[in-house]
């Protein structure tokens, strides 16, 4: 599929690749091929890798060889990664649970290649009782928006929360307007989901909310003493 994407001239024109699931390490040194070879055709091209290996209440899920091949090959040549919480403390090694040492376990990661560190389902000291939060790093600014924690868990929450970061940033969003757009609208997407009390998240009738979320969560910058 990615060989005849390339055989078709698309790289030449995108302005994005956006990974995510990889069902082993075998798929995922494809995409990696795939991704250097892209990014040598069009230097412009933006990689955002979402890191998906694991979550707080399960730990790691995937094929025990893969997040090291995540980690150490994927998200150095990515322009943007977006771990959640627990995948961002796995690929820095470390627990991150205050907003200091989240701003510098990021800056660590962008160290080795990434410009935009962007951590999902974070529940940080601070963090208000009832909420959660999505913050965003580079090297010299950060920002965290908070939205209501809504009694509701759907797989795929992640994926959908990057193609909308993703789609924001190519129609010419800055990081913290996308930021705010992305989290609002999967908020949006996630409240219909709670109210429907469905398992699958209501994507299909959520689509105005996509584009127009009606309740917005700004991204405010983060300033560190």
């Amino acid at each position: 599929m990615l060989l005849g994407i390339e055989e078709r001239g698309a790289v030449d024109t995108a302005q994005m690749i956006l990974s995510g699931y990889l069902g082993s390490p075998d798929i995922a040194a494809v995409v990696a091929d795939f991704v250097a070879r892209a990014k040598a055709r069009n230097p412009e091209l933006l990689y955002c890798c979402d890191p998906v290996l694991g979550d707080r209440d399960r730990g790691l899920f995937v094929h025990a060889d893969l997040p090291p091949l995540v980690r150490d090959r994927l998200c150095p040549i990515a322009g943007i990664i977006t771990p959640n919480h627990f995948e961002f403390e796995y690929l820095g090694g470390a627990k991150a649970a205050t907003i200091d040492r989240v701003i510098e376990a990021a800056r660590a990661l962008m160290a080795r290649g990434p410009s935009t560190v962007v951590v999902t389902s974070a529940e940080l000291a601070d963090t208000p009782e009832g909420e959660i939060e999505t913050l965003a790093v580079e090297r010299s600014k950060a920002w965290r928006v908070r939205t209501p924690k809504l009694p509701t868990s759907p797989s795929g929450k992640g994926d959908l929360f990057a193609a909308l970061l993703m789609s924001a940033r190519v129609r010419g969003a800055d990081t913290p307007d996308a930021l705010s757009h992305a989290a609002s609208a999967i908020f949006a997407v996630l409240e219909r989901t709670a109210i429907g009390g469905t398992e699958e998240m209501r994507i299909v009738e959520s689509g105005d909310l996509l584009v127009h979320p009606k309740r917005r969560f700004d991204a405010i910058a983060i300033s560190r003493s």
